[in-house]
């Protein structure tokens, strides 16, 4: 019997409406937000990685990409993935670029001018240009340019890999889900017998779910 789809399976749009409308304006990357704090929370709050398991809209839209229109390799991504140093060394290196997007950020509040511009990779500047935003304050403009930056980077990064491996082979050096599994150890202790219901052992690290 065909399981009957519930509303948190159509997340998917969600996360490819959010990157439509960033590009038809950068003020929309505010919404991005919501990604980054959600699953904080529901770590902090819930002690589980709920989101990553169930609501993660970049999830869904990867595994659709990969599974029902065949774009994966659909093979084992490389052990070093899941290794802990690559995690928590990616982790490590994203927060350093987001707390760079941060310092920029401040620097226009302080007086510095507006570089309105999409940064690709951290090296590869977007060559078309951007919805008008002389209506917000600049620094609200630079935090956009800067978070869409981070978030597009990703997606490209999750794309990249589902093609070459399984689907879904970005959860498993997710920075989000290397942050909500340590939040997760941290508040349920290391042996917690489950973590998000999934009657796991651990906190379902940040491991790509089996295709």
């Amino acid at each position: 019997m065909k399981q009957k789809k519930r509303w948190s399976d159509y997340l998917w749009i969600a996360e490819l409406l959010y990157l439509c409308l960033g590009l038809f304006n950068i003020l929309f990357a505010w919404l991005g937000m919501l990604f980054f704090c959600i699953p904080l929370l529901v770590a902090i709050v819930g002690g589980s990685k709920a989101y990553c398991n169930r609501y993660c809209g970049r999830g869904q839209l990867l595994g659709l990409l990969g599974e029902k229109l065949k774009l994966s390799r659909n093979v084992p991504p490389p052990k070093f993935l899941r290794s802990p140093w690559f995690r928590y060394g990616f982790l490590t290196f994203f927060m350093i670029m987001f707390g760079l997007m941060l310092v920029s950020t401040w620097k226009v509040f302080t007086g510095a001018p507006l570089s309105e511009t999409v940064t690709l990779l951290w090296v590869f500047r977007l060559p078309w240009q951007w919805a008008d935003v002389s209506f917000a304050a600049p620094w609200m403009a630079q935090f956009a340019f800067g978070f869409f930056s981070v978030m597009l980077t990703s997606t490209i990064l999750g794309l990249t890999t589902m093609v070459l491996f399984r689907p879904r082979s970005w959860c498993v050096y997710c920075p989000m889900g290397t942050m909500t599994q340590g939040i997760c150890k941290l508040r349920n202790g290391r042996k917690a017998k489950s973590c998000g219901g999934t009657g796991k052992t651990n906190c379902g690290a940040a491991q790509a779910p089996r295709q």
